[in-house]
């Protein structure tokens, strides 16, 4: 998997990847990710990329010339996505990044001040996307978000399993997870976990996965397929709910 980042401030991207399961990855060969300095390609004098808008309007935009320049420069393969990051883009989530996973180049464009000029999106973007309802200052800490939850999805980047009973990945929250000591500061580790019964185990985690998501992300659960087991549980649960109130 290779990640061609365009940006103003590459060494955001590329000190931030240095650490970790990304830097193991990268030493692996396993993943690779480049970072072009959009500023390096602009023909302005005073290496300005942006300018005012046409129309008027607070804010100042990054211009067009640099960017085409920059993505041409890196001379990307023909199977590539290029995402554009924005509060107007679709919605992010452990789907689109398993999606995403599956690449074998991905074109990031970090967009700073008001945006980007709209003819950079209509000429080369694949992808307009948002990791969230809010804006940040630059789309580094956004490309930085894609970066490690398609890397950590990538095959022999971590193992297997650990991806498997993930948030989001069963559709469901995970479960609270314990490790020793046995009690620390009055608060004990669940004894079910110390039974030995895996069959117990395993319900108790699912029943905690669907308490979390009813009580943190019910929205999750509209276009969850439950099991009998699951519609069980919840029934008991909602049952003890009303006696409560």
């Amino acid at each position: 998997m290779i990640f061609k980042v365009l940006t103003l401030f590459p060494e955001v991207i590329l000190s931030a990847t240095n650490y970790s399961i990304l830097k193991r990855a990268q030493q692996k060969g396993l993943i690779k990710i480049e970072a072009i300095n959009i500023r390096e390609f602009t023909l302005d004098k005073h290496k300005r990329a942006d300018d005012y808008p046409y129309g008027g309007g607070y804010g100042m935009v990054m211009t067009a010339q640099p960017i085409i320049d920059a993505y041409e420069s890196i001379k990307p393969g023909r199977t590539h996505r290029v995402i554009y990051l924005t509060p107007q883009g679709k919605r992010y989530n452990q789907q689109y990044a398993e999606q995403l996973s599956k690449e074998e180049e991905i074109v990031i464009i970090c967009g700073h001040y008001e945006g980007i000029d709209q003819r950079v999106i209509d000429m080369i973007v694949t992808d307009e996307v948002s990791i969230g309802d809010y804006v940040l200052s630059g789309g580094e800490y956004a490309a930085l978000v894609l970066i490690d939850s398609i890397s950590r999805l990538v095959k022999g980047v971590i193992e297997e399993k650990s991806t498997q009973e993930e948030s989001f990945s069963t559709g469901l929250l995970e479960y609270p997870q314990y490790t020793r000591p046995f009690e620390f500061r009055g608060k004990k580790v669940p004894e079910i976990l110390l039974c030995g019964d895996h069959e117990k185990i395993r319900k108790w985690r699912r029943y905690q996965s669907l308490l979390k998501t009813i009580k943190n992300r019910p929205d999750l659960l509209e276009n969850f397929e439950l099991t009998d087991e699951d519609r069980e549980f919840l029934i008991k649960y909602c049952e003890i709910q009303k006696f409560m109130l």
